[in-house]
C-alpha cells in the first residue's frame, strides 16, 4: 500500500525565502532549464554560506503555453542576496491546495487537475501562480514511476474556516 496521497488537500503556506534563477522557457527545455538552475543557485547559496531548508522548487507565474515565466531554486535561510543571475525570491504564505504526485514529470498534469477539480468543487478560484517540490532525484531513482513532486497551487482571497 503506498503512502502517497494523491488527493489534494488544503493548507496554509509559510512564506520561505528563496534562491533562484528566473527567466521565460520553452516547455521543451524546462529539464535543461532546471538543470542550469539548480547548480547555479547552489553554488551561488554555498559561496554564501546559506543552506538550502528544503528540496528543490520551481515556482511557475501564469499558466504554461509553448513557454513558461518560471523561478527554479532551493528555499535557503534568510540573508541570501543577489548573485550574478541567480536573485533571492520568496515562496509566499498562501492558503493552498497541495497534492503529492507520483510518477514521471510528463503525467503532472493529472495531479493539476485533480487540484482544479477539487478547488472547483468548492468554490475557490486558483491563483496564477504555483509550484513543485521535486523530492526524488532523478540521479538517484532511476525509475520515474517511483518520482516524488509535491505540486502547491494558492487560491485567489482569503478562505474562511468553517
Amino acid at each position: 500500500m503506498s503512502t502517497i496521497d494523491p488527493q489534494p488537500r488544503m493548507i496554509k503556506t509559510s512564506e520561505q525565502p528563496t534562491a533562484v534563477l528566473r527567466e521565460r522557457v520553452a516547455m521543451a527545455n524546462l529539464t535543461e532549464f532546471f538543470g542550469r538552475a539548480f547548480g547555479a543557485v547552489m553554488a551561488a547559496a554555498q559561496a554564501q554560506h546559506a543552506s538550502p531548508t528544503g528540496p528543490p522548487f520551481a515556482l511557475y507565474h501564469g499558466m504554461p503555453t509553448d513557454t513558461v515565466d518560471v523561478e527554479a531554486g532551493f528555499p535557503v535561510t534568510p540573508g541570501f542576496s543577489a548573485a550574478g543571475d541567480v536573485i533571492s525570491g520568496l515562496l509566499p504564505g498562501a492558503d493552498a491546495f497541495e497534492a503529492v504526485h507520483k510518477g514521471p514529470y510528463d503525467t503532472l498534469e493529472r495531479t493539476y487537475a485533480l487540484i482544479l477539480e477539487r478547488m472547483s468543487a468548492e468554490g475557490m478560484t486558483p491563483s496564477d501562480t504555483m509550484w513543485e517540490f521535486y523530492l526524488s532525484d532523478p540521479e538517484r531513482e532511476p525509475d520515474p514511476g517511483k518520482w516524488q513532486t509535491r505540486v502547491v497551487w494558492p487560491v485567489v482571497g482569503e478562505v474562511r474556516a468553517g
